[in-house]
Order: C-alpha cells, then structure tokens, then sequence
C-alpha cells in the first residue's frame, strides 16, 4: 500500500517538473534557447538535451540493464548546435515520455529490486530518488533562465510575487 502512494507521489512530482520546464520552453523562441548567460553555462537548449540523453538512458530496460548505455555521449550533450525549437520540443517530450512510462509500469515488488547506474547498485527507490534530485536541478536552471531572458515579461509559472495573501484567501474560500 505503502508503495503504491510513493510512486503515484512520484509520478505527480515529475508531472510537475514537465509541466514547469514546458512552460518555461513554449514561452521561448530558437535563439533564446540556445542563450547562454555570461561565464558559459549551460543553455536551455543543453538542458534539454542532457535531460533527453540522461532520462533514455536511465530509464530504457530499467530494470533489466545498466542506468548508463553503452550508446549514451554524455558530453555530447554539452556540446551546442543548432536545433529547432520544435526538435528540441521533441526531445524534452521523448525523455518525458519514457521516465514516466518506466515509473507508471512499476509494480511494489519491483521497488524491493537492484538496479544498476554506471555499476554501482541502487534500490529502485534510490534510483527513483536520484532521478528525483537531479531532474528539478536542470529544471530549476532552465525556469531560472527563462526568467533572465524574459525580464519583465515573464510570468509566474506559481503564485507571482506579492500575491500569496490573495492566493491562500482564494484557496481557503476566505475572501
């Protein structure tokens, strides 16, 4: 039962964080997403591309392979190019796709498994957790980003500032 609650707890997490970098990325054209701030750190763009590689290769036959494939480049995933916004639209959801599909598959036996990443071992709840730390990261990074480029014209993808009263008065039904 227990289990249960913590993956559909896991799915809605990760709901979240797609929902949140989505958002970020519709909101920006090409050469926004290719934008990198001063001291070159990584671009959206990178970010997504780092996430598509990460999450195909730590989700595909999770379970029955290494979380690191043979066929993964991990530093190709830093290396700029020039994909269109649609393509890496494309990726964002491709590596989306297959995270969540894994953990929607999962029974609660299969969290009592070892699976491994790069050879090291890992309960599937660790290597969920993992996932768990190192996707809102990037995302972070990514909001963040979008928020540097469009300054004054973003909006809030939460309660915008200096709104929480009126955020709480509405959800409570206390207006």
């Amino acid at each position: 039962m227990i289990q249960s609650i913590y993956l559909n707890s896991i799915q809605q997490r990760f709901r979240t964080y797609l929902q949140l970098g989505t958002k970020t990325i519709e909101r920006l054209d090409a050469a926004q997403l290719h934008w990198q701030p001063e001291g070159q750190p990584n671009s959206i763009a990178l970010i997504i591309k780092h996430l598509h590689g990460n999450m195909l290769s730590r989700w595909t036959d999770f379970l029955t392979t290494d979380g690191e494939k043979p066929n993964r480049h991990r530093d190709q995933e830093f290396e700029e190019d020039d994909a269109t916004k649609e393509t890496l639209l494309q990726q964002w959801q491709e590596g989306w796709d297959c995270l969540l599909n894994t953990i929607s598959n999962l029974r609660d036996a299969d969290l009592e498994k070892t699976v491994y990443i790069r050879s090291e071992p890992h309960t599937v709840i660790d290597a969920i957790n993992r996932q768990l730390a190192h996707v809102p990261y990037h995302v972070g990074q990514i909001v963040y980003i979008g928020k540097m480029i469009l300054k004054e014209n973003w909006e809030s993808l939460s309660i915008p500032k200096g709104q929480s009263e009126v955020y709480n008065k509405e959800k409570t039904g206390n207006k």
